[in-house]
């Protein structure tokens, strides 16, 4: 078997294990403003995601450089609230079948929270990789398990949340309101009792 279809698995179920669920929540928080019908915004946000987590992700799994582990543990659900407190603020349409707009600012933000999410992530790379001596490839099938695992969450998300806004008729400002509000409650809860207060 090649590294390719072990670490593209391995990647993938990482993501989408709920015993991970600090970067499952943000994604959500991410998709929070947004519906089916804009996946492709989705999409490219996700990217933009991957892109920042790609950056530190290779770079902490090559030890080019180092982190306080407890510090970034910290900083994952303080990115979540963050983008919660983001969407708080998004002038969503009064209806949900209304035209949606979107502000460009989230891409880079997307960007540079995924920074602080690959330095989160290195550590079980690195714990899988022990001591081999050619990381490209794990690292790349890594990356786009990832990256696909996540695409899977967001695609489930778009579809509850545009059956809810469909079949209910919310108004999609509340139902951004109400499930930022739901993953915002939970990141407070991480940053609480986050490691690096003890």
């Amino acid at each position: 078997m090649s590294d390719f279809e072990i670490y593209l698995p391995l990647g993938f179920q990482h993501i989408v294990d709920i015993q991970g669920y600090d970067h499952i929540l943000f994604i959500i928080a991410l998709c929070a403003i947004y519906r089916l019908k804009d996946w492709k915004k989705v999409a490219f946000l996700v990217t933009a995601f991957t892109i920042g987590h790609s950056i530190t992700l290779a770079l902490a799994t090559l030890n080019v450089i180092t982190y306080n582990t407890k510090l970034i543990e910290l900083l994952i659900p303080i990115t979540i609230v963050l983008t919660c407190l983001i969407n708080f603020f998004h002038k969503s349409s009064q209806y949900t079948y209304e035209a949606e707009s979107s502000s460009s600012f989230r891409y880079p933000i997307a960007m540079i929270f995924g920074l602080i999410h690959g330095m989160g992530f290195s550590n079980y790379l690195k714990s899988l990789l022990g001591k081999e001596q050619i990381i490209w490839q794990p690292l790349f099938s890594f990356n786009l398990g990832l990256e696909l695992g996540q695409l899977v969450i967001v695609g489930i998300i778009l579809i509850i949340s545009s059956l809810l806004l469909d079949i209910l008729r919310i108004k999609k400002h509340n139902w951004n309101l109400i499930l930022s509000g739901i993953v915002m409650g939970i990141a407070l809860t991480l940053i609480r009792d986050a490691e690096f207060w003890k």
